[in-house]
């Protein structure tokens, strides 16, 4: 049975909101912690990847920091809320999902995770801010600094607390959350509830109502799982090509970042755009790549389980395992990225001979009952899975995917703010230049012994006058 956001206590100024982005019915997960959130319980709430969880705490969230910042809202504000979780692609996302509805109710939010300058940060904090979104570590750091103080902190959410133990996150939470009032609501949403963070919640959450949807790391019944078996390395090459052939998007897991840079090289050279995400790319790459991804300039991801948690691209219709994972929850939050919030999607796992113990040992353990087919890439049933094939994108500079060189910009053409200052800077150079009286005149030197040294600009050895020996540093 349906049931719509307004029945379950939510404000109509975040319904309007939830109505604008075509969420109409709250989800399981949604439908059971709302009424205890809303009203200020602690809740732990455990559901498989896909479930919601996201905007099962961002709406309370929201609710209950506009109502006690009411009239309060001066400049310089310490937080209210706290999202603690343990990506920074999380982090975005979650972010993006908190923003539409706080800016409803007249809040702001503002991330904090390493990875970039702390700089913007810190401003923000120092402006005021409403609802903090952050990853423990940076956080951590700039609480040493004395740049936040969480004293204020009446609502704080932990997300993926799983994954923030398999980190080893938890002394850094464990050192935030006691920063933080006691007494104070605080919501735990998790997937599982090993390695620790039992202990967090028996010592944070108050009498916490535990809401669980679905058995921890239980597989998602829209999603339909095939084990193809190929008989060696040249074999395998070609059917993950096919496999990213699609029209549809689809994510290639890789054990390994250099795997993951060099298969999405390899895919674009083929004709099949593809980006790569892992922990080597700063975040501004990542950021990049995700929003090619996301808006359909390429139909194609090659990560690392950078990207098993937490990253939520609509319409994945293909999750590839290129290599079995280490452990079953890797493989069910790998497989998470497709068949999420009840469509459908198809998981592919890709094993040698060498690999077929293990990997059937892991498949039992993640609670998954398929048999291995022996595949090529022109099985029958691989090409049915796969469906039409995307069209060729030929590799060409400045092209859609990794791999491909920038377009070449003619000489002195770059538009970057650093060029542009150092342009501005020469103009003005000239400009006074020009202003001035020529160098000999009215003294009886004629102007051939004039110095050479100021033509165009150049000091001895031909040296740009403020620049350093050697010639003009490129611009990044």
């Amino acid at each position: 049975m349906s049931t719509a956001f307004a029945d379950l206590g939510v404000p109509s100024s975040l319904v309007a909101v939830l109505d604008a982005a075509d969420r109409h019915e709250a989800f399981p997960i949604q439908q059971a912690t709302l009424p205890s959130t809303l009203a200020g319980k602690d809740v732990l709430g455990r559901g498989k990847t896909g479930s919601g969880k996201t905007l099962a705490f961002s709406i309370p969230l929201v609710v209950r920091v506009a109502e006690l910042t009411r009239g309060a809202r001066r400049p310089g504000r310490r937080p209210t809320g706290l999202v603690l979780l343990p990506t920074r692609e999380l982090a975005t996302q979650v972010a993006a999902v908190i923003g539409p509805l706080a800016a409803a109710e007249g809040l702001t939010v503002t991330t904090i995770f390493g990875g970039v300058k702390q700089g913007p940060q810190e401003t923000a904090l120092r402006k005021g801010v409403d609802i903090v979104v952050a990853c423990p570590g940076r956080l951590d750091d700039l609480m040493k600094q004395g740049v936040v103080d969480l004293g204020d902190v009446s609502v704080t959410v932990l997300d993926e607390a799983d994954h923030m133990a398999d980190l080893g996150f938890l002394p850094v939470v464990t050192r935030i959350l006691n920063a933080t009032p006691k007494g104070r609501q605080r919501m735990l949403f998790s997937a599982t509830l090993d390695n620790g963070v039992d202990k967090l919640v028996k010592r944070f959450l108050h009498e916490p109502l535990l809401h669980s949807v679905d058995e921890a790391n239980s597989p998602v019944a829209a999603m339909t799982h095939h084990l193809y078996e190929v008989e060696g390395t040249a074999e395998k090459t070609k059917l993950i090509r096919k496999l990213a052939s699609g029209l549809g998007k689809r994510i290639l897991f890789t054990r390994t970042k250099h795997q993951a840079k060099k298969l999405a090289k390899q895919l674009t050279a083929a004709g099949i755009p593809a980006v790569d995400l892992h922990g080597n790319l700063s975040q501004n790459a990542r950021d990049r790549n995700l929003a090619a991804f996301s808006s359909n300039e390429v139909r194609v991801l090659v990560a690392t389980d950078v990207a098993a948690r937490g990253v939520h691209v609509d319409a994945i219709e293909l999750v590839v395992h290129v290599d079995p994972p280490a452990e079953h929850k890797a493989y069910l939050h790998r497989s998470g990225r497709t068949a999420r919030a009840g469509a459908e999607g198809d998981v592919v796992t890709i094993m040698l001979p060498e690999q077929r113990r293990d990997t059937m040992q892991l498949l039992r353990r993640a609670q998954i009952s398929v048999q291995p087919r022996q595949a090529h890439a022109e099985s029958p049933f691989v090409n049915e899975l796969v469906g039409e094939t995307a069209p060729h994108v030929a590799p060409v500079p400045g092209g859609p995917g990794a791999g491909n060189a920038p377009v070449a910009q003619p000489s002195g053409s770059s538009n970057g703010a650093n060029a542009r200052r150092k342009r501005a800077a020469r103009a003005a150079r000239q400009g006074q230049a020009g202003g001035r009286q020529p160098q000999g005149q009215g003294s009886g030197q004629p102007a051939s012994q004039q110095s050479r040294g100021s033509r165009g600009g150049r000091g001895r050895g031909g040296q740009r006058s403020g620049q350093p020996q050697g010639g003009q540093q490129r611009s990044r």
